[in-house]
């Protein structure tokens, strides 16, 4: 018997049917084993040993795959074809030594796709394993561990709030933290633009006015509006005529096939796919047979899939759709030591594979690698140029016509910015000499932007530019940035959070060397030199602990005090900017003689007057001096009822209305959903809690009010959620009601039963049916036996059976948690003697009472319990 070893169990059955009954396919579901997460487990004074720890969840494999090694002939190693699946069948082969269950016959083979003709090309190829990527492997796994265990402890005791840094995600958060420092420091310029709507032959076009008064016009050159009136009122009073009509011709080529980062770069741009969502897309096409592997840093593909892409082509597009030599493209990345090809479509006959997001994404895919191996666009650019009589206004406009569509006819490369001022619109036939019709002519006012911030698409392109990090890595780093709440999403942008900013000051302070750009991107430098056998990992190891190691223990030695001055001094130009009028940015405006200063609290570091307590002024770290210091008193109105002074005021956790002064004095925090704050909001929240009425049931009263977790509504001990601050005043008693009934039938016992979000077929191995529920702490699927928690940034709705299988399968692999053993149950005669004897005594003092009462003797009647 020969034992294959793969990752993922779905790939498992698909092999093993390639194969035949002389072989059996195990999974190791992913890395079997890793570096416990406690202080020792890589030790540089011990020439950079390692302890390696099994998973807890994945013994019961360990042990599969040890059991079936003892009876097999031969063991082959089919891990993934990267450095992570050479190190897992490293990790493999190491548990089997030390169980002495290591056959004699041991190989490793690779294949880039799981098709027959790949899996069984590549049993006829067997190699070692590539004791270089598994250097690699050990040295980028052990500067992580050293980086993270070494730097957080300091960060515990030194920066309050700070949770963990890494070696590649401190640095991926700096690049967000320092574009959100570009947008704050950016200072918007006014310009203008003067656009003629001009018409020929019934078609209309825009020209633009690119020279005023003999003078080029730059894109600021019209700063303010008298200005822009004069340009304007120019071309309205002027006849323009076409002085030249230019036209070039213009080729663009395909992009090449997607490797790992531009797979995650257009799934981004184009279906709104966060890098994580991607892999894990990816990986199930990948195992399902459809695509390629797909963590690959190559751009070009096999000579027998060019030719079936040629093909492809050809049957769906006439002979000038296909070059005549087949395109072949060169990996830009220093050493591409991932699997080799890029990502494609294994199949190209096959036009649609997965489901939901899967077949969006392979669609992509295979739209992609298709367009790469078809012609060049051919396009036809026009520049018109039209002056008055005097020839000191002129207006250009510009058209794009494309007269051989090529590879668009497939697929067209998406962008990150557009440029605003590109024209690309068809424009009438003109000649020379020519009056175009001068329909309106528009000033319009315009300012600079500020670079954007990046999106997942543009924050893995710049990484990958600086040569920070591998491809393959990105989706859990900036994934790691999110879950320690880092930074935050919206509207597909990265918000750098106060957290973050201040941790990467922090980092940028004490260890500027260790989150500077070139720092981390000569380090991936240096482990690609050990991947590719050109340098000794231990020697790397040493460089680095000799300068980190120290730098650390200085810091640490450090009291949280000096730290914060220090902090303080270096983020002064952001925290105290200079003002206007020449005034000390750091005078409190509470009080006369204060100073304002950076302070370190439980909580996170904030700004506070250095005169606390007299002076209890404090404003959030990641406001800026320059913004409004909505920490200052502010009276905002009265009471209309009361007549009581109503103040705005900011604390420590955010902005809050106050009514009166000392303990007596209202307060409320203004929610973040009340863009139009004013007065009569102010008024509300101060009035809360909001009585709805009785409820008619009950006659027992309703209330609406906010809590520590948001706006609510109250009866008799039961509470009901509300969505909005608004609904806290606007919901009647008919809502409320309904809303109170549906949220005890949902916490209560008898509670209905959930209606499936979705429904699929039968699990393959358990038979039962499966179904994506909602659930108390999120959505689920489940074949009735096991049920495994959908990712958070899955929609439930869009889980295919595929997935369904494949989280089940992986829930079903880890060990079920143990149950604790009830505790035995005391027997009545196993009580203290000292029970015993009060009870005793008890029951005689009771007798005696009854005795002393009772005026005839009368026959004793005794309890069970008093015996």
């Amino acid at each position: 018997m020969q034992l294959v070893i793969v990752e993922s169990p779905a790939k498992a059955k698909t092999i093993e049917n390639y194969l035949g009954k002389d072989f059996t396919v195990l999974a190791s579901y992913g890395h079997v084993r890793d570096l416990p997460p406690k202080d020792g487990s890589v030790r540089p004074d011990e020439d950079f040993e390692m302890d390696w720890e099994p998973y807890k969840d994945k013994q019961s494999r360990i042990k599969a795959i040890a059991d079936a090694a003892k009876s097999a002939d031969r063991l082959i190693l089919a891990t993934d074809p990267d450095r992570e699946g050479e190190a897992i069948s490293w990790h493999v082969l190491e548990l089997l030594k030390k169980r002495r269950a290591l056959p004699k016959e041991v190989e490793r083979v690779t294949f880039n796709a799981i098709t027959k003709k790949a899996v069984t090309d590549a049993m006829k190829a067997p190699r070692q394993l590539d004791m270089d990527l598994i250097d690699a492997y050990l040295a980028r796994r052990a500067l992580d561990y050293l980086f993270g265990f070494t730097l957080s402890p300091v960060l515990w005791r030194k920066l309050p709030g700070a949770k963990s840094a890494g070696r590649v995600q401190s640095v991926a958060l700096r690049l967000i933290v320092d574009r959100e420092r570009e947008i704050e420091a950016f200072k918007p310029q006014e310009y203008w633009q003067i656009l003629a709507k001009m018409e020929q032959d019934g078609t209309e076009f825009d020209a633009r006015l690119v020279r005023f008064d003999g003078n080029k016009l730059e894109r600021l050159s019209i700063g303010d509006k008298a200005m822009a009136d004069a340009a304007k009122k120019a071309v309205e009073d002027s006849r323009f005529t076409i002085e030249d009509v230019e036209t070039k011709p213009l080729k663009r080529n395909p992009a090449p096939p997607f490797t790992t980062s531009t797979l995650q770069q257009e799934a981004a741009r184009k279906l709104g796919f966060s890098a994580s969502h991607t892999m894990r897309l990816a990986q199930g096409l990948y195992e399902d047979g459809a695509i390629t592997y797909m963590r690959t840093d190559g751009v070009q593909m096999d000579e027998s899939a060019i030719s079936a892409a040629r093909k492809a082509i050809a049957e769906r597009y006439d002979g000038h759709y296909i070059p005549e030599k087949p395109r072949h493209y060169a990996t830009k990345a220093k050493n591409a030591q991932e699997a080799h090809e890029a990502i494609r479509p294994t199949d190209f006959t096959r036009d649609k594979a997965g489901s939901a997001d899967a077949g969006r994404l392979y669609d992509l895919i295979f739209k992609r690698a298709m367009a790469s191996q078809m012609a060049a666009a051919n396009l036809e650019r026009t520049t018109v140029t039209l002056r008055d009589p005097t020839g000191r206004h002129e207006l250009r406009a510009t058209g794009q016509v494309v007269k051989f569509a090529g590879f668009l006819a497939v697929y067209e490369e998406g962008r990150d910015n557009k440029d605003d001022d590109e024209e690309s619109g068809l424009l009438p036939v003109m000649h020379k000499g020519d009056s175009p019709a001068k329909k309106d002519v528009l000033a319009t006012q315009h300012s600079t932007q500020p670079p954007p911030r990046f999106s997942e698409a543009s924050l893995v392109k710049r990484l990958e530019e600086l040569g920070i990090g591998r491809p393959s890595t990105y989706a859990s780093t900036l994934q790691v940035l999110k879950d320690r709440n880092y930074v935050r999403t919206e509207k597909n942008r990265f918000f750098a959070e106060e957290s973050g900013r201040l941790l990467t000051a922090f980092l940028e302070r004490f260890f500027e060397r260790y989150v500077a750009y070139d720092f981390t991107a000569g380090m991936e430098d240096e482990l690609d030199e050990v991947s590719g056998g050109r340098a000794e990992w231990k020697k790397l190891l040493e460089a680095f602990w000799r300068d980190f190691k120290p730098k650390s223990d200085e810091v640490m030695e450090r009291k949280p005090s000096e730290v914060t001055e220090e902090l303080d001094e270096f983020l002064s130009d952001f925290l105290f900017p200079p003002k206007e009028d020449g005034s000390d940015p750091r005078a409190c405006p509470n009080c006369a003689d204060g100073r304002l200063a950076l302070r370190g609290g439980r909580y996170g570091a904030f700004v506070a007057c250095n005169n606390y307590p007299e002076c209890k002024y404090t404003r959030p770290f990641a406001q800026p001096g320059g913004a409004q210091e909505t920490g200052e008193e502010g009276l905002m109105g009265e009471h209309p009822e009361t007549g009581e002074e109503i103040h705005r005021k900011t604390g420590r956790f955010g902005p809050y209305v106050q009514m009166g002064e000392g303990k007596e004095a209202k307060r409320a925090s203004i929610p973040k959903d009340l863009e139009d704050f004013d007065l009569d909001w102010a008024v509300k929240l101060l009035d809360l809690p909001r009585e709805v009425g009785n409820h008619p049931e009950t006659s027992e009263p309703i209330i609406a009010a906010i809590g520590r977790y948001g706006p609510y509504l109250k009866h008799a001990g039961k509470y009901a959620k509300l969505q909005t601050t608004r609904d806290v005043f606007e919901t009647g008693m008919n809502a409320a009601v309904t809303m109170l009934a549906e949220a005890q039938q949902r916490g209560g016992k008898g509670r209905a039963k959930a209606e499936p979000i979705k429904a699929f077929g039968a699990h393959p191995t358990s038979g039962g049916e499966m179904k994506v529920l909602p659930g108390r702490y999120g959505p689920y699927v489940t074949d009735g036996t096991t049920n495994a928690t959908i990712p958070k940034d899955v929609k439930p709705e869009d889980v295919t059976e595929e997935e369904a299988i494949r989280l089940i399968d992986e829930r079903a692999a880890k060990a079920p948690a143990k149950k604790k053993k009830a505790a035995p149950k005391k027997k009545a005669a196993a009580k203290k003697p000292a029970a015993k004897k009060a009870t005793a005594t008890k029951a005689a003092t009771a007798k005696t009472t009854a005795k002393k009462a009772a005026p005839k003797k009368k026959p004793a009647t005794k309890k069970p319990a008093e015996t």
